[in-house]
């Protein structure tokens, strides 16, 4: 082997010093020893030969041991020996197996060791190579980084905390991001759980272990608060009560949820849980109160509802006006103007793509909805109070004591087929679904004078319901008896009604002459449900006409167009 000079040797040997102890070594005089081939330094004596060995046995152990955990810092996660790339080859490079000999014990090393000008030769290629190892040590650890972000609880072999120099800067760098990736990491399996459609529990009560139709089975016992409490338990509960078989029984015992008596669902698009809760609202009379059209004079409206379309009369037009999505306000200009009558409109229908409309001209007026085709002909001598369509036939009710029969067709518009006499003015009209064109029976028996019918409509072929001057509303079924209604609700102020509306199943509307008064009624029960004055006395108005979905109920009074808007009170 060839030795390198002396001036080479002494500098190596002064560079590991410097590097790795806090002071050079020492001879036994206190002087620095002169490099030599026996040993580490050769001082006065062999007792500062030993000493030196010694150190230098130390200084190359603490040597290794920072280089390994230096790389292991760099690295992330990469163990002592993937963490040590630079000072493996460098060791490799002088023959001397680094990784086998920071794996050995002290005393292996100490073993191994030759001179200092062989220790000073490896340090001088270790220190060659320190850059480029150190380099491929952070590109190994970049690898190793989001494998640590994700996994954070895994136990590394080179233990960060103890890194010195270098490799404590290098772990640093990548401990302070990957402290804050692990919540990022964390957040986003989160996030992406909530867009993933909701499982069955692997692991759970053995409830949640139950065939779904089973469990269907069980869960058509539970009442309504049982059902949303246990839709709280887990997002897989949750869609699972969210089923409409499950609601079904609950919505048909509720107010207005779109299901008939007979339980036809008349709202088939919109579940049937969102329903029940909107119900609720209307059996505890929540609602939030509005005005979606004014008139500067005094009116005696009429409306239908039609879709997404209002129409309502003013004076002698009929103008048709488009809800926004909400339900509760209206797009302010009218869709279309209906006119042809010389006075006011008292009543109208639609029909087969038709608005058939009575006046108080004494007349009958056709219009298309989707054109401007418009036929108006006399039909009575007096104001039409009242008229109905149904099957191509439109019958019409005067104050001049008379109903009479017309057909649709337009070839046959204004040709009167059947005029039926009667002993009071007609008020009101409903053909019944039967269609049977002759006169079948009367209804009741010992009406006081004056308890004239204002607004009549059939649930069925067989049941009806009306309200008038009386103040009563009274319910008929046609195969009990007709002489005598089977039930009967009496306005609590004394009210004559003016109208009425039903869905169909429980709850009724009434609207009363004075103030303005709403009232809801639960058919199951003889008392008014709630109340709801929507003038004040100075502008006292009866309600001529009422509508209602299963979201919002509109009312018509003379100055005003009202909505209890139920959905978001």
């Amino acid at each position: 082997m060839v030795s390198p000079p002396p001036g080479a040797a002494a500098a190596a040997a002064a560079r590991l010093c410097f590097g790795l102890c806090p002071r050079p070594l020492m001879g036994s005089q206190g002087h620095p020893g002169p490099p030599g081939n026996g040993g580490p330094g050769e001082g006065e004596g062999g007792e500062a030969r030993k000493l030196q060995e010694g150190r230098v046995a130390r200084g190359k152990r603490r040597k290794a041991k920072g280089k390994g955990k230096a790389g292991a810092g760099q690295g992330g996660r990469g163990s002592g020996a993937e963490g040590k790339p630079g000072l493996q080859k460098a060791k490799e490079a002088a023959g001397l197996g680094a990784e086998a000999g920071a794996r050995a014990g002290p005393g292996e090393e100490g073993e191994r060791g030759g001179n200092v000008e062989e220790g000073a030769r490896r340090i001088v290629r270790e220190d060659e190579g320190s850059a480029g190892a150190g380099r491929e040590a952070r590109g190994r650890g970049d690898g190793k980084e989001e494998e640590w972000k994700v996994r954070p609880g895994r136990r590394e072999d080179a233990r960060p905390g103890r890194a010195q120099g270098r490799g404590a800067q290098a772990w640093g760098c990548i401990a302070g991001p990957g402290a804050a990736g692990v919540a990022v990491a964390a957040a986003a399996e989160e996030e992406a759980a909530a867009r993933e459609p909701a499982g069955r529990p692997a692991a759970g009560p053995a409830l949640l272990r139950l065939p779904e139709e089973l469990l269907l089975l069980i869960c058509s016992y539970l009442d309504m608060r049982a059902l949303g409490r246990l839709a709280q338990v887990c997002r897989w509960l949750r869609r699972f009560t969210s089923c409409d078989l499950l609601w079904r029984r609950i919505a048909r015992a509720s107010l207005n949820s779109g299901f008939t008596r007979l339980g036809t669902d008349l709202m088939a698009s919109v579940p049937v849980k969102e329903r029940v809760k909107v119900s609720q609202n209307w059996r505890l009379g929540r609602c939030r109160e509005g005005i979606l059209l004014k008139w500067r004079c005094s009116q005696m409206p009429w409306m239908q509802l039609e879709g997404d379309s209002l129409y309502i009369s003013q004076a002698n037009f009929i103008l048709a006006y488009q809800f926004r999505p909400d339900g509760a306000s209206l797009n302010r200009r009218p869709l279309g103007v209906f006119a042809g009558h010389d006075e006011d409109v008292c009543h109208f229908v639609l029909a087969n793509s038709h608005i058939i409309s009575a006046g108080g001209d004494g007349k009958i007026g056709v219009h298309k909805i989707h054109s401007t085709f418009t036929v108006k002909y006399s039909a009575h001598e007096q104001e039409v109070n009242c008229v109905d369509c149904r099957g191509g036939i439109i019958v019409s009710g005067s104050r001049d004591r008379t109903a009479k029969v017309w057909p649709l067709a337009s070839g046959r518009l204004g040709q009167c087929l059947h005029t039926i006499q009667t002993e009071d003015r007609v008020w009101s009209i409903a053909i019944s679904p039967v269609l049977s064109g002759q006169l079948m029976m009367h209804l009741g028996s010992d009406f006081p004078p004056g308890a004239g019918v204002l607004d009549v409509m059939y649930e069925s072929p067989s049941t009806l319901l009306s309200c008038g001057y009386d103040t009563y509303v009274r319910y008929w079924d046609l195969r009990a008896s007709v002489r005598k209604c089977v039930m009967e609700w009496e306005e609590p102020h004394d009210s004559t009604l003016y109208c009425l509306q039903t869905d169909g199943n429980h709850l009724l509307a009434t609207g009363s002459s004075y103030y303005g008064v709403v009232r809801l009624w639960d058919r199951r029960q003889r008392a008014c449900l709630h109340a709801f004055p929507l003038t004040s006395t100075p502008l006292s108005s009866p309600v001529y006409c009422l509508r209602f979905t299963t979201k919002h109920l509109y009312a018509a009074l003379s100055y005003n167009l009202h909505v209890l808007d139920f959905q978001n009170p």
